[in-house]
């Protein structure tokens, strides 16, 4: 059932509103306040899928009440109740977030269509919100040591930032992850967030995969298409495994961090894009840049911000509570209840030689819970984790 609160001075009016809601759907629960404050406080109390709100009215005027509620419930929708002499700043609320406003007298199907509008963009809002959650569960950091704490601190402060970052650090050590954080608590999370995975692509294929192509550019250019930093506009692309990018490649990418311009491949047409790059590799950049393979100016451009992955060897402390996240995300996946580990069994798992880090980890753990006992036990890791 939708919950709607109508905040309106004028009496006659209100009872108006209300007397078309409820008779428009048994669905819709209709909540009323006879002024800008004791709608503000209903609203701090009760969670509200949509309201209707007066502009001019004593004590808090409507677009007062707007900005109070969009502070501390900014997804409930505002379709606000302009007199004549208020069209301006009923159009000015929009600015604020307000999904729309209605004159008075209000016309009854203008009214009964916004408000239906208004509650399946709620509707909306809260799925995506709900779906950003799964997202972010699949994307989660585990970890408390002491060199996790140093990387969270550093996520938290560059991610609100459009600074680029280059994440290094060995194979499956999580440097995805940290790309996707970076991404989820950036300004841009709304956003689209890109990854391309430079080792994957043949390199005759990287320039069409990263800026489009138009067609006839070359044999299988059959249509013009978009490239990958067209389809991050606005939001995060992550050049995952950069230090296998062709030096071609590399020389457009540079002037797309310059200019903010990319051009297909096959025209000089330039495109602008407003795009966050974030890059990756288990590559010493350093040492590629001596050999030739990798041009400096760019390290330079992609290097603004620094973020080492250690690998699990070196946060050991870390392993009990990836072990449990492991089991419980496994069992979820499969169906099943989810396996404890006996203490002996962690520390055994504690003291070996991790060389594919956490997805290494991972991988036995899946293993382990699959051959092992109820319990996976000392003599289950002895027996299916070797290494």
């Amino acid at each position: 059932m939708s919950k709607i609160l109508v905040i309106e001075d004028e009496s006659a009016i209100r009872r108006v509103l209300i007397k078309i809601l409820s008779k428009e759907s048994d669905t819709y629960e209709v909540h009323e306040a006879e002024n800008g404050l004791e709608g503000m406080n209903a609203i701090k109390k009760e969670d509200y899928d949509l309201v209707l709100c007066d502009i001019k009215m004593p004590k808090m005027d409507g677009v007062e009440v707007l900005e109070a509620a969009k502070q501390v419930k900014p997804e409930v929708p505002f379709i606000m109740i302009s007199g004549h002499g208020d069209l301006d700043t009923a159009v000015n609320t929009m600015r604020l977030g307000a999904f729309d406003y209605i004159s008075k007298p209000p016309d009854l199907n203008r009214l009964l269509t916004t408000v239906r509008n208004a509650l399946d963009r709620k509707e909306l809002v809260v799925e995506n919100k709900i779906l950003k959650k799964k997202v972010s569960k699949n994307y989660e950091m585990v970890g408390d040591s002491k060199e996790m704490e140093v990387i969270k601190e550093m996520i938290e402060k560059v991610a609100p930032t459009d600074a680029r970052v280059l994440i290094t650090g060995p194979n499956g050590t999580g440097k995805e992850l940290v790309a996707h954080w970076l991404h989820e608590k950036s300004q841009r999370s709304s956003a689209p967030f890109i990854e391309v995975n430079c080792a994957a692509i043949p390199s005759e294929l990287i320039e069409s995969e990263l800026f489009g192509h138009v067609k006839g550019a070359f044999t299988s250019a059959v249509k013009d298409r978009a490239g990958k930093f067209e389809a991050a506009n606005k939001g995060t692309i992550f050049l995952d495994e950069i230090g296998d990018m062709s030096l071609s490649a590399q020389a457009k990418v540079l002037r797309a961090l310059q200019e903010n311009k990319i051009s297909r491949v096959g025209t000089d047409k330039d495109i602008k894009v407003d795009v966050r790059v974030l890059a990756a590799t288990n590559k010493n950049l350093k040492k590629e840049i001596e050999e030739g393979r990798f041009r400096e100016d760019l390290y330079h451009r992609l290097a603004v911000i620094l973020i080492k992955v250690p690998s699990l060897n070196d946060r050991r402390d870390d392993i009990p509570m990836l072990i449990e996240h492991f089991s419980e995300k496994i069992a979820a996946e499969q169906g099943t209840i989810t396996k404890a580990f006996s203490k002996k069994a962690v520390e055994l798992l504690k003291g070996y030689d991790w060389t594919g880090n956490v997805r290494e980890l991972r991988n036995v753990v899946e293993r382990l819970i699959i051959l092992g006992g109820n319990e996976v036990t000392e003599e289950d890791v002895k027996l299916f984790a070797s290494k």
